[in-house]
């Protein structure tokens, strides 16, 4: 009898097993990171474009998260409304085809990042982008645009911010374009990375703000000012390091 009992408890335990009752609880999602770009950057400089410099740095910088690549001919604009639900960070780079965004797209990207806390970043040429526009409320432009430097360099400027984890005090790399202050936009929380330009011929370094924080309501929004694409700025080791801080610094 009590053999029998066993028996009918261990078959009792192994269909509740086979019928998931004792199953794991399912894997919880990665978080999602969605690198933007529209495709016009110079394939001798960046085969896969910029959003594929990126997201290679991404991938191998935060292993624990989902890296997709997205961009302005890919269906939807790149983000369909099931991408970008997910989407906890969003990376943006613009130059030459702002006007061709759509501005439904625009307006559930400001939404989803100030009412649900998406993390937004926006580089370089993406200052004119309508996102970054719309999300800065101002002109978003710059004092001056300059094809005449030869390198630009990055000095930390607040050490205690995570995105400023594990740089060294300064860096640099070549550019061959300058933006010049004053850049007009609301004044930011906090300017993680200062720097400068430096200039051909005779002239002084021109320096400039290079990293720049908000907080747009439930959302964060991180601006960096270098990234034309005639320089493999993405392929650098420091500025790689900078988009992995920052995504993660963004993330809600």
């Amino acid at each position: 009898m009590i053999h029998e009992t066993s028996r009918r408890d261990f078959l009792g335990i192994s269909a509740a097993v086979a019928g998931g009752l004792f199953a794991r609880p399912p894997a919880k999602p990665k978080p999602c990171v969605v690198v933007w770009s529209e495709g016009s950057a110079p394939k001798k400089v960046y085969p896969n474009d910029i959003n594929g410099a990126i997201a290679e740095g991404l991938t191998k910088d935060l292993p624990a998260w989902e890296v997709v690549k997205a961009g302005i001919d890919d269906p939807e604009q790149g983000l369909p409304d099931d991408l970008l639900k997910r989407c906890n960070v969003l990376v943006w780079w613009g130059h030459v085809k702002h006007g061709k965004v759509d501005n439904k797209l625009v307006d559930r990207i400001v939404k989803r990042v100030r009412e649900e806390g998406m993390g937004f970043l926006s580089l370089h040429s993406s200052h004119f982008a309508k996102t970054n526009k719309a999300l800065m409320g101002t002109a978003c432009s710059w004092g001056a645009y300059k094809g005449d430097s030869l390198v630009c360099k990055i000095v930390v400027k607040d050490a205690s911010h995570p995105i400023a984890a594990g740089l060294p005090k300064e860096f640099s790399f070549q550019h061959h374009e300058r933006y010049s202050e004053p850049y007009a936009v609301p004044e930011p929380k906090t300017v993680v990375l200062d720097g400068a330009h430096t200039v051909k011929g005779d002239k002084p370094d021109d320096a400039a703000r290079m990293g720049l924080c908000w907080q747009l309501d439930k959302g964060k929004f991180f601006y960096f000012q270098p990234g034309h694409e005639t320089n493999p700025v993405f392929m650098d080791e420091n500025v790689r390091k900078v988009m992995a801080n920052a995504v993660k610094w963004a993330a809600p």
